[in-house]
């Protein structure tokens, strides 16, 4: 019986990954608009309802991992070394190579290209992140406001907030626009973190030692 717990959750895992695989087949092959649940059920050998129990939208089939993204974005910002202003984590953060982009192979890259190209040629995806990016600028303008104890009507968590989520969603852009052009590792880490750091180097100017805590 210890077992089965174990057993039940390896199921559901490999059925998530059954689905995402699916669906990714076919977003690459037809792009992101033009796939149903229903498609990407079908390809899967499992029903919608099944689909739906594992993503709650079929945005979620691309994004369900930003997530997790914001969760540990956020605490990278709360768990930061005493002495450290919110800008030297944030920054710590944003310029660790993760995912696709640590990686050098070949497969690795063309997945990558994949990635980019669906997104990138799908109006509801680049309209889901769009609300994706608002929601992590929100979020993170409420951590610095009980971070630094600003008061409610005060402007200046959201505007460091915005302008923090600003430069990810730019460096998110620069690897598309990156990958689109044929860019491929490791210069194209190697360039997107040399701008990273140019424009965290701008906002520090203003920001460097802003939220420093005690």
């Amino acid at each position: 019986m210890s077992g089965s717990p174990g057993l039940r959750e390896r199921k559901k895992r490999r059925t998530r990954e059954l689905i995402t695989e699916a669906a990714w087949r076919l977003f690459a092959e037809r792009g992101f608009d033009a796939v149903t649940v229903a498609d990407v059920a079908a390809a899967a050998e499992v029903s919608p309802a099944t689909v739906f129990n594992y993503f709650g939208t079929k945005e979620d089939l691309v994004y369900s991992r930003m997530e997790a993204f914001e969760e540990e974005l956020l605490a990278a910002i709360r768990d930061r070394p005493a002495g450290d202003s919110i800008l030297e984590a944030f920054s710590r953060f944003v310029l660790q190579e993760r995912g696709l982009l640590a990686e050098t192979d070949s497969e690795s890259a063309a997945r990558l290209a994949t990635i980019t190209r669906v997104i990138t040629e799908s109006p509801t995806l680049l309209g889901r992140e769009r609300r994706i990016y608002a929601r992590y600028a929100d979020s993170l303008a409420g951590l610095i406001a009980a971070e630094t104890g600003a008061d409610a009507l005060d402007p200046e968590p959201w505007v460091v907030g915005n302008a923090l989520i600003g430069v990810h969603r730019a460096l998110i852009d620069s690897v598309r626009r990156r990958v689109l052009a044929g860019e491929r590792n490791p210069r194209l880490a190697r360039e997107v973190r040399a701008e990273g750091e140019r424009a965290l180097g701008t906002l520090g100017r203003g920001l460097g030692r802003y939220g420093v805590k005690a």
